[in-house]
């Protein structure tokens, strides 16, 4: 078997650079030597390089988090380059992004999300009309963004305004939805054509966390997860049918890890991942695992994924 060229694209220019970074070494390392010849490229200083290499790459996965990474602008530069990558499209990147774009998608094709509005710069906050439209506690958060970057969960309107404002430092428009308190569930999607469900994870942050922030993602033994969720195979079922209805109203490709909360018998969907973290501890690797795909075959298989139809 011939060896392929994979160009691994980590670092960036996001708030997540860091996480990248970490998920780039671990990548590298996971990554079969006898099948991949590997080159490494950072978007903040080494794209006159990727464009110099790109006759010569075969593939590239794009281990890159947030803005200029995860948004359809990056896997648009491969596109003009006719460098094959793992996962979605400049369109599905793009759409998953954008949190109000994606919520107003899955309304369309009928999946249940907590009740939300939008806010742009330009727009008067009103706490106590927020209140009133979506009862307290809120979970306030930008509209473009990952890792729970700029995101608050709010319990009194005097909080509002700081809250809002803190979103805003992040992004232009800011999302403002209903609190669910229920079970953090985390569902991951694999494939092209056929795209099938993988082990549901629950997500348990410890008493010192709120909700999964940023430092509960990345900080060992911060939170408890386990694989597979707690819950009963109806409701597992429908999780799982969630994911996969989310992953393909947004037009995902390859792979999604979609998060949804369960308060009672009732799930709401929140947000579609379309590069979920790639540690080998991190949750999308973490659901291959349970369903028989360690992390070296789990690259194995996204790069087989990238190629199809090629």
């Amino acid at each position: 078997m011939k060896k392929l060229t994979v160009a691994l694209l980590s670092g960036g220019i996001s708030s997540e650079r860091e996480v990248s970074l970490n998920s780039g070494k671990q990548v590298f390392q996971a990554l079969d030597k006898e099948k991949y010849t590997v080159l490494r490229y950072d978007p903040k200083t080494d794209l006159q390089r990727l464009v110099v290499d790109a006759p010569k790459i075969d593939a590239a996965l794009i281990i890159l988090h947030g803005p200029f990474g995860e948004d359809g602008t990056v896997q648009g530069l491969l596109d003009l380059l006719e460098i094959p990558y793992q996962g979605s499209g400049v369109l599905g990147s793009a759409v998953a992004m954008n949190t109000l774009m994606s919520k107003q998608l899955y309304q369309q094709v009928g999946l249940p999300v907590p009740s939300y509005l939008a806010l742009k710069r330009s727009d008067t906050v009103d706490p106590a009309g927020i209140a009133a439209r979506l009862g307290l506690p809120v979970v306030i958060k930008p509209v473009q963004g990952g890792s729970s970057v700029g995101m608050s969960i709010v319990r009194s309107e005097k909080e509002l305004p700081g809250a809002i404002q803190k979103a805003f430092d992040y992004d232009t428009a800011v999302l403002v939805e209903a609190y669910i308190d229920g079970i953090e569930i985390t569902g991951g999607v694999l494939g092209n054509s056929d795209p099938e469900a993988l082990p549901l994870i629950e997500i348990i942050p410890d008493k010192s966390h709120e909700f999964f922030d940023y430092e509960a993602k990345y900080t060992a033994g911060v939170t408890q997860e386990i694989c597979p969720a707690r819950i009963d195979a109806a409701l597992t079922e429908k999780a799982r049918t969630y994911a996969v209805m989310a992953h393909e109203a947004l037009g995902c490709k390859g792979y999604s890890r979609t998060d949804l909360m369960l308060k009672g018998r009732d799930l709401f969907v929140l947000e579609t991942n379309t590069i979920p973290g790639m540690t080998a501890t991190s949750l999308f690797p973490q659901a291959a695992a349970a369903a028989g795909l360690p992390f070296g075959q789990l690259l194995d298989r996204l790069i087989e994924l990238s190629l199809e139809g090629r």
